[in-house]
C-alpha cells in the first residue's frame, strides 16, 4: 500500500509516454471530443460537490474572463483546456490567458497596459503582485480600508494559484473520501489511503489513465467508455457521499441549457412586439407574439430559478448574480401581475427592458457577478430567514425596478406631449399602486431583517452600511408617497421621483457591495462593473433634466396662453363696458 501515492501518477505517465506528439497541443482529427460523460464525473470544489463540467467552465471563466479560449491553433473549450493542462499537452503557462482587468493594476505592475491578459510565467516574474495581496490581506484583517489595486492583486494571486492548481493536478479532486475516514475532504487520484481496497482503486486508476490515453489519442468512443467506468468506479469507493447521476445531470443540463440566456432573448423580442402594439399601427398579432414571448421568457427564467434551487439547496439570493436573477424575474412577475388586473400593455413594457437589461449586464461582467453556486456563509445558513428577509427585500427591488421602467415611459410622454400626459390620471395611479407595494415590501423585509440579526448577531439594529442603506431608500419612498398624498408634487413629480428613488435601491443593492465594501453583509462584496452603472447614472439624470426642462417650457407655455386668454377676456369686458 505504500507505493500507491505514486501508482497513478507512474502508469499515467507510462501511458503517455508511448503516444505521439503529446508535449504538443491535441488537435482535432475529425469530429471533436464529446465530453458528455467526461462531464458527469463528480468534484469537490470549494466545499461543494458538483460536475466536472461546471468546474472547468468556472475554471476558465475565472482566469481569462471568457468562456472559451482561442490560441493560434484552435479554440479551447473548458473541458478541453481542463484535461489538457492536467496532461500537459499544451505549455499552458507560456499563454497569455491569466485576466488582470484593472487597468490601474496593470499600470503599477509595468505591465503593457494595452492587454488585459497575461501568462503564468509573465506574473511569475512580478514580485509586486504578492506584495500588494499581502498588504491588501493584512489591511482588511486588520479592519482596515484597502484599495482597489490591493483587491485586484488578491484576485490576480487567487487566479494564479487556481491556474498552479489545475496544471498540476492538485485541483483534480475527483476520488471520494474513503469510507470511515474523518472529514469530507476528496483526494486527487495521486493521493492515497489505506482505506481503500486495492483491487478498487486500482480499477479507478486504470480507467483513468486509459481515458488520458484516449483524450490524446482522440477516440471519441474509447473517451465517453472509459469516462462512464470512470465515474462508476469512483462511485463505488464511497456510494454514500458520491453525487447521484440524477443531480449530476441535472447540473450539467442547467449549465448547458443557459435558460436566463434564452428568457433574455425572449424578453427582447417580447418587448419589440409590444412596442408594435402600442403603436397606432400595432395589430393583434404583435400583441400575442409580445406577450407570448415575455410569458415563455418568465417560464425559462422560473425553470432555471427553480433548478438552482434544487441544486443548491436554498433560495437563490445568496450572491450577486442571483440576486439579479431574482430581481429581474420578480420585475417581469409584478408586470404581469399588473397587467393582468389593469389590463394595462404599459406595466409590461416596463418590466421587459428593465429584466432585459439586468439579464445582459450578467452577460457583460461574468467575473463580477460569477454563476457559481458556492456554499453558503454561516449567517445565512437558515432557510426560514433567507427565505422570509432576503426574498422580501428583493422583491422590493423588484417592484422598484418597475415603478422605475414605469416612470422613463410617464417622462417620455411628457417629453413628448406634457398637457396630455398631464390628464392622463390613470396612467398615474398604476405608477403610484407599484410604489405602493415596493414600500410595503421593503419595509416588511427590513424589519424580518431585523429580527433576524437580532437572532444571528445579538442585536436588532447596528447601523450596518447594508441596513443604513435599506432604512434611507425606505424613507426616500415613503416621503415620495407622503408628497404625493399632502400635494408637495404632481403627477410629474411622482415620475420623476420613481426614477430617481432608484438610485437610493441602487446604492442599498450595488453600491454597499461593490463601492463601499464594508459590513456584517461581508458575503456579498464584489468588485466590477461600476462603468456601467455611472454610465446608467449619468444617462438617466439627463434623461430626467431633459424631461423637467421640457415640463417647464411647457408650463410656461400654458402660463403665457392661460394669462393671453384672461387678457383678452379683461379687454372684451372693458369694451362692453
Amino acid at each position: 500500500m505504500k507505493h500507491r501515492s505514486t501508482v497513478f501518477l507512474i502508469v499515467l505517465l507510462a501511458t503517455l509516454a508511448s503516444l505521439p506528439g503529446v508535449n504538443s497541443s491535441v488537435q482535432a482529427a475529425g469530429e471533436p471530443l464529446d465530453f458528455n460523460q467526461w462531464g458527469l464525473l463528480a468534484i469537490q470544489d470549494g466545499g461543494r460537490r458538483k460536475p466536472i463540467d461546471t468546474f472547468a467552465r468556472e475554471t476558465l471563466l475565472r482566469l481569462t474572463g471568457r468562456a472559451l479560449y482561442k490560441t493560434d491553433a484552435q479554440t479551447w473549450s473548458p473541458n478541453d483546456f481542463l484535461l489538457s493542462a492536467l496532461l500537459e499537452t499544451h505549455d499552458w503557462k507560456k499563454e497569455p490567458m491569466i485576466l488582470v482587468g484593472y487597468k490601474p493594476l496593470v499600470e503599477e505592475l509595468g505591465l503593457d497596459a494595452t492587454r488585459k491578459r497575461f501568462s503564468f510565467e509573465e506574473l511569475a516574474t512580478v514580485q509586486k503582485i504578492s506584495t500588494l495581496a499581502q498588504q491588501g490581506s493584512a489591511l482588511r484583517k486588520a479592519g482596515k480600508e484597502e484599495d482597489r489595486s490591493m483587491k485586484e492583486a488578491e484576485s490576480v494571486v487567487g487566479r494564479m494559484q487556481l491556474f498552479s492548481a489545475v496544471n498540476g493536478g492538485a485541483a483534480l479532486a475527483i476520488v471520494p473520501p474513503p469510507v470511515g475516514e474523518k472529514g469530507d475532504r476528496w483526494h486527487v487520484p495521486t493521493e492515497s489511503s489505506a482505506s481503500y481496497s486495492a483491487e478498487s482503486y486500482k480499477i479507478v486508476t486504470d480507467h483513468l489513465s486509459a481515458l488520458a490515453q484516449a483524450y490524446v489519442a482522440h477516440d471519441n468512443f474509447e473517451f465517453n467508455r472509459r469516462s462512464g467506468q470512470l465515474r462508476e468506479s469512483l462511485r463505488q469507493l464511497n456510494p454514500a457521499v458520491y453525487p447521484s447521476d440524477r443531480m449530476l445531470k441535472m447540473e450539467y443540463f442547467l449549465s448547458h441549457l443557459k435558460p436566463f440566456d434564452w428568457a433574455a432573448w425572449l424578453y427582447a423580442i417580447g418587448f419589440v412586439g409590444l412596442l408594435v402594439a402600442s403603436s397606432p399601427s400595432g395589430g393583434k398579432s404583435a400583441r400575442l407574439l409580445g406577450l407570448g414571448c415575455a410569458l415563455a421568457g418568465v417560464a425559462f427564467q422560473a425553470g432555471g430559478i427553480a433548478l438552482r434551487c434544487i441544486i443548491a439547496g436554498r433560495p437563490p439570493v445568496t450572491n450577486m448574480y442571483e440576486s439579479v436573477i431574482w430581481v429581474s424575474f420578480g420585475t417581469m412577475a409584478f408586470g404581469l401581475a399588473f397587467f393582468l388586473r389593469y389590463r394595462a400593455l404599459t406595466y409590461l413594457l416596463a418590466a421587459l427592458p428593465v429584466s432585459l437589461a439586468s439579464l445582459f449586464l450578467l452577460r457583460l461582467l461574468p467575473v463580477a457577478m460569477p454563476a457559481a453556486i458556492d456554499p453558503l456563509v454561516p449567517v445565512l445558513r437558515d432557510n426560514f430567514w433567507l427565505t422570509t428577509h432576503v426574498l422580501t427585500i428583493t422583491l422590493s427591488y423588484a417592484a422598484f425596478a418597475l415603478a422605475m421602467g414605469f416612470g422613463h415611459i410617464v417622462l417620455f410622454r411628457f417629453i413628448r406631449n406634457p398637457a396630455s400626459t398631464v390628464s392622463q390620471a390613470t396612467l398615474h395611479f398604476w405608477l403610484y399602486r407599484v410604489l405602493q407595494l415596493g414600500v410595503l415590501l421593503l419595509a416588511m423585509g427590513t424589519i424580518l431583517g431585523g429580527v433576524w440579526a437580532n437572532y444571528s448577531w445579538g442585536r436588532f439594529w447596528g447601523w450596518d452600511p447594508k441596513e443604513t442603506w435599506a432604512l434611507i431608500a425606505l424613507l426616500c419612498y415613503i416621503f415620495v408617497l407622503h408628497g404625493r398624498i399632502v400635494g408637495w408634487w404632481n403627477q410629474f413629480g411622482l415620475a420623476v421621483a420613481s426614477v430617481l428613488g432608484f438610485l437610493a435601491v441602487l446604492m442599498t443593492w450595488y453600491g454597499v457591495n461593490f463601492v463601499l465594501g464594508k459590513g456584517l453583509h461581508s458575503y456579498g462584496f464584489g468588485l466590477g462593473g461600476e462603468m456601467y452603472v455611472a454610465t446608467f447614472i449619468a444617462l438617466d439624470l439627463t434623461y430626467v433634466t431633459t424631461a423637467c426642462v421640457r415640463y417647464r417650457q411647457s408650463m410656461r407655455s400654458r402660463e403665457r396662453e392661460s394669462l393671453g386668454t384672461r387678457d383678452a377676456v379683461g379687454a372684451t369686458e372693458q369694451a362692453a363696458i
